[in-house]
């Protein structure tokens, strides 16, 4: 049979051994769970000013750098971002956040219940500021239902 030789003296000192091994169980536990919280959060963080936007046909736009959204209202408010400004307010604002660059893309919402000429107004009041990226924004339609047979 064979058995351990043990030193006299230093059977103490060799029974805590450093652990070699990290476990990483833990950490990826809590990195998933983090990744489902990020994947729920996300959509919720890009929520804006609520607007019944029109429908229209036009393709999407696809950009890199995500412009500034200024919102008109059925009642005739007015927002940036998501934050209510004054007309008066909305150019200095502008002009604040931008850093005076003209080339910086502006959408333009309007509610499809306010008049053409408010939202064109707004618009107006942005070109005149020397911003030349202003657009106007539109909901896609949805597609037709296929013919039941």
């Amino acid at each position: 049979m064979a058995a351990p030789l043990i030193k006299a003296g230093g059977y103490g000192r060799r029974r805590y051994r450093p652990l070699s091994e990290i476990n990483v169980t833990p950490f990826v536990d809590v990195m998933l769970v983090l990744l489902i919280v990020f994947m729920v959060t996300a959509p919720l963080l890009t929520v804006g000013v609520p607007v019944d936007l029109p429908k229209t046909e036009a393709a999407q736009l696809t950009d890199q750098v995500e412009p500034l959204v200024v919102t008109v209202r059925a009642d005739g408010s007015i927002f940036l971002q998501e934050t209510e400004v004054a007309a008066d307010q909305l150019v200095p604002r502008l002009t604040a956040v931008t850093g005076a660059k003209a080339d910086t893309r502006i959408f333009v919402r309007g509610d499809r219940r306010i008049a053409y000429g408010s939202v064109m107004e707004v618009m107006g009041m942005i070109s005149a500021a020397g911003f030349s990226r202003v657009a106007l924004l539109a909901e896609l339609p949805e597609p037709p239902a296929p013919a039941k047979q």
